[in-house]
């Protein structure tokens, strides 16, 4: 593996990894840089309060209706103002789409379960569960 670092004042930051696979390095590397940025949190609002929600701290992203809701680690459901295409553009790696309606944090699923009709709910740490349709 070879790094290269190049300091230019007079060019836009941008970092770039060419790696054969991701793996837990690559996503440690997506974090920190998200983290350092400022950008691996997103503002959410409840009824009583607005706050920087981390990504981390975000189990699922779903849509109920018509509206944004990310489910935190503790299982409260905060509102966003994006939409879920928005959402995917900015969010890591990590955030898997679960269906139309709904991403997935993968480091926030405890399982999987199917039922016997063939559909398969993800059940998160937090208690959450969200239909599977992909």
């Amino acid at each position: 593996m070879k790094f290269k670092l190049i300091i230019d004042k007079n060019q836009e930051e941008q970092i770039v990894a060419t790696v054969h696979d991701r793996s837990a390095l690559t996503d440690r590397i997506e974090a920190l840089v998200l983290q350092e940025s400022g950008a691996d949190r997103i503002t959410a609002y409840s009824e009583d309060d607005v706050r920087l929600l981390h990504f981390a701290d975000i189990a699922c992203i779903t849509i109920e209706g018509g509206k944004t809701w990310a489910i935190d680690r503790k299982g409260q459901r905060w509102r966003l103002k994006q939409r879920l295409y928005e959402l995917e553009e900015i969010l890591p790696s990590s955030f898997l789409r679960l269906s139309k309606s709904a991403l997935g944090n993968e480091a926030q699923l405890e399982r999987f379960r199917a039922s016997f009709s063939g559909a398969v709910d993800a059940i998160f740490k937090c208690g959450h569960r969200e239909y599977v349709s992909r």
